[in-house]
């Protein structure tokens, strides 16, 4: 039986300390937003969510590359376990902007640029996780896997730039902003500690999670290389 790495038991105690100081950070010790008030709150899971959706992406996107380069199976599984929780972090993204929007913005949902184009970003990493499936060909699904992440990253940039290229009523919190824009601040010094403090802490939420998905994907390989043994003895 495989043990679990000492290291990664050390890392999934920082990172369950690490997220409940984000916690008291984010929901306590950061001043109310004067405007928006408490629900101004979820804006730092918020970006930070979205923030592990796109390095998830880059990553499988990056690994992707790699993968073409060399051949080595192991890229491809980094860019599986990369995408799948890439996938989730996104979600949580979209899900949280309605929870901020809806007493923002009076709705759950409009079709505004950012919205519109990261729901096109999940969409293309939901159907690339469908399509793999249905290749049964490892090397070939890896090739497959492989192009699809490096031309689908491009949803990625252009889900980060909509907002500065389009009319949009999103805020640009980080940089110059839309005086129209619904829902604009100013981040004060310590609403920006707990902003950057929230990314970091959900960076190292994904370094930990991928190192769960790689071990996990290795002992699916390894029960599967012994069903097909099993059958042909």
């Amino acid at each position: 039986m495989e043990h679990k790495p000492k290291a990664l038991t050390v890392l999934n105690w920082l990172t369950g300390a690490v997220f409940v100081v984000a916690l008291y950070i984010v929901l306590i010790w950061a001043p109310q937003e004067a405007i928006m008030g408490d629900v101004q709150r979820v804006f730092y899971f918020h970006v930070s969510a979205g923030w592990v959706g796109a390095l998830a992406f880059l990553v499988t996107a990056i690994v992707g590359g790699i993968y073409l380069a060399r051949g080595e199976q192991r890229w491809d599984r980094v860019a599986q376990a990369s995408v799948e929780i890439g996938v989730v972090f996104a979600f949580i993204n979209i899900v949280t902007g309605s929870i901020w929007a809806r007493p923002i913005w009076n709705t759950w949902w409009t079709w505004d640029p950012r919205l519109v184009t990261a729901t096109i970003m999940e969409l293309i990493y939901i159907a690339y996780m469908m399509l793999r499936r249905g290749i049964e060909d490892p090397d070939r699904r890896a090739r497959f896997g492989a192009v699809y992440s490096i031309v689908g990253f491009i949803s990625v940039p252009l889900t980060f730039l909509s907002i500065r290229i389009f009319r949009t009523i999103h805020p640009i919190v980080v940089g110059s902003s839309d005086p129209a824009a619904l829902g604009a601040f100013d981040m004060t010094v310590d609403m920006r500690v707990a902003f950057f403090f929230s990314l970091f802490t959900f960076t190292l939420l994904y370094i930990t999670l991928l190192w769960h998905r790689l071990r996990l994907q290795v002992k699916m390989e390894k029960i599967e290389e012994r069903k097909l043994r099993a059958l042909s003895s």
